[in-house]
């Protein structure tokens, strides 16, 4: 062999080995960033299920919120319709014993006032309860729409309150 193959083999010879350390470089690093990656992964999976354990119970506390809130509306509801019935019967009862004239509704007048003309007595009777005060009757059917704007009042007044509860309920 002359010289010139000689060297010609050497290089051939260099270029198997740097070409055969290239590929096992290559594949060096092919095994070094599929761990890497196979690590990433792992880290991004763990992560994921932290925030869907995270998120899930989040979830789990709103829910527990909107039924604790539901249920206190559904108590303050039924407290309101109670309250309402039994204004409601209140007043029923009372319209009842004024149209029976069981009761009587009455006003107290002026004692200074002697331009209105009304000749009530001023001294009490015998089963009068108010002493020294002049009062007048009032008619049954006025007593009676007295008492019915009273009822709308007092309905009106329930009403409110149920209404304030609920705003007070839903914002906290």
């Amino acid at each position: 062999m002359t010289p010139v193959q000689k060297l010609a083999g050497l290089l051939v010879l260099m270029l198997v080995l740097m070409a055969g350390t290239a590929g096992v470089t290559w594949q060096v690093q092919d095994w070094r960033m599929g761990k890497k990656l196979s690590e990433q992964a792992g880290l991004h999976q763990k992560d994921l299920t932290r925030i869907s354990m995270a998120a899930a119970a989040q979830a789990r506390a709103d829910q527990s919120k909107r039924l604790a809130t539901e249920q206190q509306l559904a108590i303050q509801d039924q407290q309101h319709i109670r309250e309402l019935s039994d204004a409601q019967r209140t007043q029923a009862a009372l319209r009842d014993r004024l149209a029976t004239a069981d009761v009587r509704l009455s006003v107290l007048v002026d004692a200074a006032d002697t331009v209105s003309g009304c000749d009530v007595l001023t001294a009490a009777g015998a089963a009068s309860v108010v002493h020294a005060a002049r009062r007048a009757q009032l008619d049954p059917a006025h007593a009676q729409r007295i008492v019915a704007i009273t009822d709308g009042g007092d309905q009106g007044l329930i009403a409110l309150r149920a209404c304030q509860a609920y705003v007070r309920a839903i914002s906290h």
